[in-house]
């Protein structure tokens, strides 16, 4: 088991993961707030941490990752007004199409994916803690955290006081005692179709407030990692760690693991900015495999650019891959020489989750197999396939693609027609109708051809 590194926030430095119970390790990773379908910037954390687990996993560790549905918030009533249609249901729908975009990525599910919508009793029960401890105050329904209470505010983020306000809108401005104090639980207000009981009046509760709350219920305090975008820094994860440490006189997380944002030119994909391209239609244009090889290119520390020309140029590499994979020798013995190359990978990402360094020695081993190849050795599979798992890519070792039957075959002309015509409803319907059949969509250098589905 090697030792693992990860750069934690909160300390500004690269530190070992020392887990609480020797052996295991506990993941919470912030998930999408399900008010439309997601983007590939929201995809970056699902693909980040569903491969750090099998990285541990592969490392010896036990591992429980959890992602939350943020299924109560500010913006889901608003697109719900927008669209005529009642929140609860607005946000059931989104989160089955997170559930099946995400689905399509094939890195597996986290292990629990907790909802605000079901975790509202201990919202309650932890806000009242904060309450009685002197962190928390009422007002006209509104609970706000009492940020002058906790004296360690501000050091995830560094801001300084100045810097720390909320925005959380003028009316929770005239209710506050400060402009930095942030709200636990909101007032029903006008239009708001969905609100719960709590002894300070109905409402519902504030997002950072959720998170806490599901994170605990489910691993406790101080576990061993807590991660999602840079963007969540502050306010939400500095205002996480305030309210469980204010109430819980204990640290939420040992180590805070942020990844860097998705770019659209210079600007954060993001919803709020208009300038995002939709998960779904990244995975019918350019493949799961494309996406993920994409992903794996960028440390995850560090902002990644998004075009259509990053995600063509994975898509090729994946391609070498699996050209090299329908050359290897099943029934050869492991080549020699070759598991230096394998520690390497490992050890890179053991190296603060260093996945461009793991490829590249994934890459010099595919180099020098086909070097052996072309010289007329046999070479046989090895270890490829523990880096290949390792990013999620060990589909890659199935040599040959089953040929599709003729209705599948009719399915996809069908398609292309639809899409060719910017008839993209019809096209994602019959990518559905493919999938039931068990065929996936891919594109690739040579074309849009089907492969059998995980």
């Amino acid at each position: 088991m090697r030792e693992v590194r990860l750069h934690d926030t909160l300390s500004g430095e690269v530190r070992p993961l020392e887990p609480r119970e020797p052996g295991k390790v506990g993941i919470y990773a912030c998930g999408p707030t399900v008010y439309a379908r997601v983007h590939v910037g929201n995809a970056r954390p699902f693909v980040v941490f569903a491969l750090l687990k099998r990285f541990l996993v592969h490392e010896g560790y036990a591992v429980t990752l959890v992602e939350n549905v943020t299924d109560v918030n500010d913006k889901i009533y608003a697109a719900a007004t927008s669209a005529g249609i009642p929140s609860e249901q607005l946000a059931r729908e989104m989160t089955r199409a997170y559930e099946q975009d995400t689905d399509r990525l094939g890195l597996g599910r986290p292990d629990h994916e907790p909802r605000a919508v079901d975790t509202i009793r201990p919202i309650v029960d932890l806000i009242q803690d904060l309450i009685d401890g002197g962190h928390a105050y009422a007002v006209d329904g509104d609970v706000y955290f009492d940020v002058s209470s906790f004296d360690g505010y501000g050091k995830l983020s560094n801001r300084p006081r100045d810097e720390q306000e909320q925005g959380e809108g003028d009316d929770a401005a005239a209710l506050k005692r400060a402009g930095e104090d942030f709200a636990l639980w909101k007032a029903r207000k006008p239009g708001e179709d969905t609100a719960w009981q709590a002894p300070w009046g109905e409402g519902r509760p504030g997002w950072h407030i959720e998170c806490s709350a599901m994170a605990e219920q489910i691993l406790g305090t101080d576990f061993e990692i807590h991660g999602g975008g840079s963007d969540l820094v502050f306010p939400h994860h500095e205002n996480e760690i305030a309210q469980t440490e204010a109430a819980r006189d204990e640290p939420l997380a040992r180590i805070w693991m942020h990844n860097g944002m998705v770019r659209m030119g210079a600007e954060k994909m993001a919803k709020s900015v208009g300038n995002i391209f939709l998960l779904h239609g990244a995975l019918d244009e350019h493949g799961r495999d494309a996406l993920v090889m994409y992903f794996v290119g960028g440390h995850y520390r560090q902002p990644i650019a998004f075009s259509h020309d990053a995600l063509a140029e994975a898509g090729r590499s994946v391609e070498r891959i699996r050209e090299l994979c329908r050359r290897l020798d099943v029934d050869a013995g492991d080549p020699e020489g070759l598991d230096g190359y394998v520690e390497r990978f490992f050890d890179a990402l053991a190296d603060d989750f260093n996945t461009p360094a793991a490829r590249a020695i994934l890459f010099d081993w595919v180099t020098e197999a086909n070097r052996r190849l072309e010289a007329g050795e046999a070479v046989g599979i090895g270890r490829l396939g523990e880096m290949l798992e390792a990013f999620g890519l060990e589909n890659l070792l199935s040599a040959e693609d089953e040929a599709a039957d003729p209705e599948a075959e009719r399915l996809l002309a069908d398609r292309q027609a639809a899409r060719a015509a910017r008839d993209f409803e019809r096209a994602d319907a019959i990518r559905d109708e493919l999938a039931a059949l068990g065929w996936d969509v891919r594109d690739t250098p040579e074309g849009v051809r089907l492969v059998r589905g995980e």
